[in-house]
């Protein structure tokens, strides 16, 4: 496997680098085969453009909770695939996306992720540089019918330190003033994860656990989605 180093920003948070996977000739799939887009922040794997299963399953979670999904927020721009997902459900009129780092924002934009224009054409979305904290306390109550958290590997494989506190039950009771009602807030997770379970119960009461198996770089692993209404 060859790796190609496609762009790097830095910031306060550390290092952010796109690369490409080109497959060798030793390669399975040959030297033929697709080449892979894969996003790093710190060293630590995010995700890539090959196995993208779960974050359409995170859209796809939170849409079949909500009978009326017109607003929906999402915590997490990455490559766009939960965007693409919530943007092909005709129900919904508008998206915010809030991402805190600019240079992923641009690089969707500009093309270097070839996907990321014709995503960000679409009207219904909104992209908004910022801390999801911050968004969410700006926001008013009751603006949303749908949440959806995709801004670390889940709360216990943190991509920032500061992100901690988004699982915890203070700022989820914030999410849950900022969802109209019967909204859902759905959340990503790399691994199981009790402690947000019990957090997420502590605040909404009913919480849904969905295992979803993945084939990650030639290796079967499990992600996991949480589901809460308001």
């Amino acid at each position: 496997m060859e790796y190609v180093e496609t762009a790097r920003a830095e910031s306060e948070r550390g290092e952010l680098v796109l690369r490409e996977r080109r497959p060798g000739p030793d390669d399975p799939a040959g030297s033929g085969g697709p080449t892979v887009l894969e996003l790093r922040a710190n060293g630590v794997f995010v995700m890539d453009t090959r196995e993208h299963a779960s974050e359409r399953a995170l859209a796809e979670a939170a849409l079949a909770t909500v009978e009326e999904p017109r607003r929906v927020l999402i915590g997490g721009l990455g490559l766009g695939f939960t965007l693409d997902r919530v943007l092909g459900d005709r129900r919904v009129e508008h998206v915010d996306v809030v991402e805190i780092e600019p240079a992923l924002v641009e690089w969707m934009r500009n093309g270097t992720i070839p996907h990321g224009p014709r995503l960000l054409a679409d009207r219904r979305a909104r992209i908004v540089v910022a801390d999801i904290a911050e968004a969410l306390t700006e926001a008013r109550p009751s603006t949303y019918d749908v949440v959806l958290l995709d801004v670390d590997n889940g709360p216990d494989q943190l991509v920032h330190a500061g992100n901690a506190a988004i699982y915890r039950p203070e700022f989820l009771r914030r999410v849950a003033e900022r969802l109209g009602a019967g909204g859902a807030l759905v959340v990503w997770s790399a691994a199981r994860s009790p402690e947000l379970t019990e957090a997420l119960r502590a605040v909404f009461g009913e919480v849904e656990e969905h295992d979803q198996p993945v084939r990650l770089q030639e290796r079967d692993e499990h992600y996991w989605l949480y589901a809460a209404r308001a």
